[in-house]
């Protein structure tokens, strides 16, 4: 049986300041970090490589498993909050949330990524915010970073190099299950068994059901978090471009005076492209966008996502995500497209008006109907916020504009943890996205350092 100090479950960004920490912090220790898809220079999508135009379920899907995690194939969005992103102030104090962030960005930039940050505290965006105000649509504030989607994975290509060089690094292995063994920690891999003192769960958003499933069988008390469902809306950039040439991607927060929900945008990508994820079969809709003009399209895209969050008996917001999705895979045989003119109609998109439409979609989606899949009461609420939102940017309740379903945010039910992540199984710490304690670049990498350093200090104690 192998044996190391720490091992990773997960090399998404989570997983890669925690190794990435590990290697400055206790750099005499043996580091093994298990990745189930492929490395970074391998991971290729068929339908972003242009070979096909939609989605062939290849075995694992390199858009959401492989070194770099969901991310790699993102624009590299970092934003620099504890407003969203995460629920690192559940807790941290918010200043050693920000420290963290800060931290990730500084290593960053040493990597390769841009010093150039998009702001909310600029006269321009403050134009916008009261505008916004003034519809009930509440911008929050947040310095953004834009790092590309070309340039995002040449940055984790060189993460990956400098971590070769320091610790074991496994693509293409997947962890099967783990347990305590021993005063350390246990894993049954298709590459054998390995025994570790230090166990860091970093498993993203691919990997959330199955962590999920291993901490119920060790007995871990899951705590519910929210479901985030909703579209992806599709329209001319000019249309949001004043927000977007202010800010780049503007947080915009609404509640629904119908029902009094919460719904919001985001992952803006401005003269960007809307791209379709699978997530064990379950294909499901998201964004990207270029950093270089040349690669850029006409349109910007983003998501309005309703928030909710249930109480018991209710306790599996991953498979709740995953059912309604599955709706539109059985629809459409994927993602699903619909002119919002033709859902106000109450009527279905279908090829003919779809090619009649001002706004040319830029992924190749299934003409069709999204209120046979969302429930009426998401449907309802991202209805009047997109008219909300009309009045904001006039032009984007167009009966052109379209809407791509269904984006989901797939968050696990998050464990019980103390102020460095660790389980109350000692040694087992649980970070990013898949624990449910992130949602978003930075605070997933922060959570990775805060887990490392305190992994560090016990192995040199």
């Amino acid at each position: 049986m192998k044996q190391v100090d720490v091992v990773i479950i997960g090399g998404g960004l989570a997983g890669i300041f925690a190794a990435y920490e590990l290697t400055l912090k206790a750099p005499q220790a043996s580091v093994l970090l298990i990745e189930q898809g492929d490395s970074i220079e391998k991971r290729s999508c068929p339908i972003i490589a242009g070979k096909v135009p939609r989605c062939i379920n290849c075995p694992v899907c390199d858009i959401m498993r492989g070194f770099g995690g969901a991310g790699a194939f993102s624009d590299g969005k970092f934003n620099f909050t504890t407003k969203f992103g995460g629920w690192l102030t559940d807790y941290l104090p918010e200043k050693e949330v920000m420290s963290l962030i800060d931290y990730v960005d500084e290593v960053n930039q040493s990597f390769g990524a841009t010093a150039d940050v998009y702001s909310t505290e600029t006269p321009a965006a403050d134009v916008i915010r009261l505008k916004a105000l003034g519809e009930d649509i509440h911008l929050l504030d947040a310095r953004c970073k834009h790092v590309g989607t070309e340039k995002n994975r040449v940055l984790l290509k060189k993460f990956s190099d400098f971590l070769a060089e320091r610790i074991e690094l496994w693509t293409n292995v997947k962890v099967d299950t783990f347990e305590p063994a021993d005063g350390g920690y246990r894993l049954v891999t298709t590459k054998g068994e390995i025994s570790c003192d230090y166990l860091i769960a970093a498993p993203g958003r691919a990997g959330a059901e199955w962590f999920a499933e291993e901490c119920r069988r060790l007995d871990l008390k899951l705590l519910n978090n929210q479901v985030d469902i909703g579209v992806r809306v599709e329209l001319p950039a000019l249309v949001f471009k004043e927000i977007t040439d202010a800010m780049y991607e503007a947080k915009l927060m609404y509640r629904t005076k119908q029902y009094g929900d919460q719904v919001r945008t985001f992952c803006m990508n401005p003269y960007g492209y809307v791209v379709s994820e699978n997530t064990d079969g379950i294909i499901t809709v998201n964004g990207h966008s270029y950093d270089a003009a040349d690669l850029r399209s006409q349109n910007t895209n983003f998501a309005l996502l309703v928030s909710n969050r249930f109480t018991e008996p209710f306790n599996e917001p991953y498979r709740y995500g995953k059912h309604i999705a599955s709706l539109s895979n059985m629809l459409g045989g994927g993602v699903i497209v619909q002119r919002l003119g033709d859902l106000l109609d109450g009527r279905r998109t279908d090829h003919h008006r779809l090619q009649k439409s001002y706004v040319r979609p830029t992924l190749d989606a299934t003409p069709g109907d999204i209120s046979l899949v969302l429930p009426k009461r998401h449907l309802d609420n991202i209805v009047e916020m997109l008219f909300a939102l009309d009045r904001l940017a006039p032009g984007t309740a167009n009966r052109d504009t379209l809407l791509y379903g269904v984006e989901v945010k797939f968050y696990s039910s998050r464990l019980e943890l103390t102020s460095t992540f660790e389980t109350k199984l000692p040694n087992l710490f649980a970070i990013g996205d898949g624990a449910g304690i992130t949602r978003g670049l930075s605070q997933a990498g922060a959570s990775g350092v805060q887990a490392a350093r305190t992994v560090a200090s016990r192995l040199l104690a």
